[in-house]
């Protein structure tokens, strides 16, 4: 490598970087970040899924650690799910191994003595998420200033899944408050899929600091995509079953009652098929994945759990049954094939309704216009605030009403001081906290509603729907929604869970557990979600699609016929010569 940027890199990382991975050359990316992050700027790196922002982020900063002799913890690397930092534990550990540095897991599957005696014994980068970094932050065991006194970076991976929800502030007030323990600023690297708004989402991510943006934001039209339009869900299923097989096929669907159907008709058409889904056991999922990347000839069928940086291997398709609803998903889902050299990055949508083929269609046609959404944090977080005042207090063991306040307004600038003092005393007069010789410490209320388990509901910036766990003898296979445990009849019902069908044998309600048997007969799969909701730009996609088609984008036959079989059913409003405003009031 003759590169400029890649010769400022410590010669030992150099010297592994060519010899120990064998690798001719970093991406562009990586060589666009190797400045900024040697030089202590905050930075946003956007690639695809697949891109290579890790090792952008973690090769510079492995080069400051040797060249500054860090030592201690000095690098946290937060991700928003567990089976990310799991899936990334090893190869970080690799690259750190190769320099002589350590990495360690902290999450809430991690055993009690593993935690232990990472504090007696500091690695040097910790994969953790903001709940348990809140954790720590709260914990009489933890010795805050020593475990994070040294700490000089902070790395967030999938920021945009963070900053679209109210976890997005959560881990921004949690890095907020390290800065407290730490004897320098901590840099902030955001690692991110291709998005509308870079500038500003770093902006924010810094808490008005900015840095450096690295890497692509319009996204690239270089791909194979086509459309199809298949009718039903068992449909689907024959095709993906004929369609490249000898191949290894990722299939998103945008719930896990279809990722569940999918794979069961899969399954029965002979076609080797994995699961994976958040309501999946840790255990059943990594089998899964782990199975799906060392096969050739097989099929996962996915949530956008496998949208997120999770390695499963080289895949060769990309199929997508009806329609994500933002651009942004569709770009993550496709950035997952296409990593082999010769190969393009694909993708083929199956459609089963008239809405999803339109749908699609708008998609296709805002990447085709080079569209990507921004990516906006939700307004006026005070319910984020008052959980942040209540955990400095646990953190604080007593701290002063006014100290808090300032702590609280530093960690949130986008809002008035003045309401922060209103919540305060909001949380005072409701006898949530409560002040005694001029501290604060929770009120009988608050002990009551957030005490349970030491507190654990506190640290999490939202709330998880109930669920029963399922078991097949020792084995833990999963979570199912209660309304799913109503039988039809006289009949236990039989559930559908990890693509195969299960009879329910008994439930045991206190401790929300179900156990089950194999079962011969077609279960059923169903979880309560939230509603999907649609962009203004992707909506006034559609329209185009209704009145200009789809020009540049592949068609199956059918596709093309149902489209035209749906715009000659509208009614003529003369919807070319209409103009849409969008108020911005929703």
């Amino acid at each position: 490598m003759s590169d400029d940027a890649f010769q400022r890199l410590n010669p030992a990382i150099q010297y592994h970087v060519v010899n120990s991975l064998g690798w001719k050359t970093l991406r562009p990316a990586q060589l666009a970040a190797i400045d900024p992050i040697l030089s202590g700027k905050s930075c946003l790196v956007l690639a695809p899924t697949a891109g290579g922002k890790t090792e952008a982020a973690i090769i510079p900063v492995l080069s400051r650690m040797l060249t500054e002799d860090w030592r201690g913890l000095t690098v946290l690397y937060i991700c928003p799910i567990k089976a990310l930092l799991n899936n990334l534990e090893e190869r970080l550990s690799r690259y750190a191994a190769l320099v002589g540095r350590r990495v360690q897991v902290w999450h809430g599957d991690v055993s009690q003595s593993a935690k232990g005696r990472a504090l007696r014994d500091a690695p040097d980068i910790l994969l953790t998420t903001p709940e348990s970094l809140e954790g720590m932050l709260i914990s009489l065991r933890v010795d805050r200033q020593s475990w994070f006194g040294a700490l000089r970076v902070a790395i967030v991976d999938e920021l945009h899944a963070f900053a679209g929800d109210d976890r997005g502030w959560h881990v921004r007030a949690v890095l907020g408050r390290l800065q407290e323990f730490t004897s320098a600023p901590i840099q902030r690297i955001g690692l991110s899929a291709t998005l509308g708004n870079p500038r500003e989402l770093l902006r924010w991510f810094t808490g008005g600091h900015g840095g450096v943006v690295v890497g692509e934001s319009a996204p690239s039209a270089d791909a194979d995509v086509t459309i199809d339009y298949v009718g039903t869900l068992a449909n689907a299923a024959t095709v993906v079953s004929r369609l490249h097989r000898g191949a290894k096929r990722l299939v998103f669907c945008d719930s896990r009652a279809r990722v569940e159907e999918l794979a069961a008709n899969l399954r029965e058409l002979g076609t080797r098929t994995f699961v994976s889904h958040s309501s999946l056991s840790v255990s059943e999922r990594r089998q899964a994945e782990q199975a799906f990347a060392e096969d050739r000839d097989c099929v996962i069928v996915a949530t956008s759990t496998l949208e997120l940086g999770i390695d499963v291997g080289d895949l060769d398709f990309v199929i997508q049954i009806d329609a994500p609803t933002t651009v942004s998903s569709f770009l993550q889902r496709m950035g997952r094939t296409g990593r082999r050299s010769g190969s393009r990055r694909n993708c083929l949508f199956l459609t089963t309704s008239d809405e999803a083929l339109l749908i699609v269609g708008g998609i296709a046609r805002l990447w085709k216009e080079g569209f990507v959404e921004d990516i906006v944090p939700p307004p006026e977080p005070w319910h984020l605030a008052a959980q942040q005042a209540m955990a400095l207090v646990l953190q604080s063991n007593g701290i002063g009403l006014s100290e808090c306040e300032r702590k609280v307004a530093a960690l949130f600038p986008e809002l008035p001081a003045s309401g922060v003092r209103e919540i305060h005393e909001h949380m005072c007069a409701t006898d949530n906290l409560t002040q005694q010789d001029g501290l604060l410490s929770f009120g009988l209320r608050g002990e009551r509603l957030y005490g349970r388990q030491n507190f654990l509901e506190l640290l999490s910036s939202f709330a998880s729907p109930l669920q029963f766990l399922v078991r097949y003898g020792s084995n833990e296979l999963g979570y199912v929604d209660p309304v799913c445990l109503q039988g039809e009849g006289d009949g236990a019902p039989v559930l559908l869970l990890g693509g195969r069908s299960w009879h329910v044998a008994s439930v045991d309600w206190p401790r929300r557990t179900v156990w089950v048997e194999p079962a011969r007969e077609q279960g059923k799969a169903r979880w309560f979600g939230s509603s999907r909701s649609l962009g203004f730009e992707l909506c006034q996609a559609v329209r185009r699609v209704l009145c200009d088609g789809l020009p540049g984008v592949t068609l199956s036959k059918r596709a093309g016929a149902q489209l035209q079989a749906v715009c000659e059913g509208l009614p003529s409003f003369g919807l070319d010569s209409l103009v849409f405003e969008h108020t911005g009031d929703g």
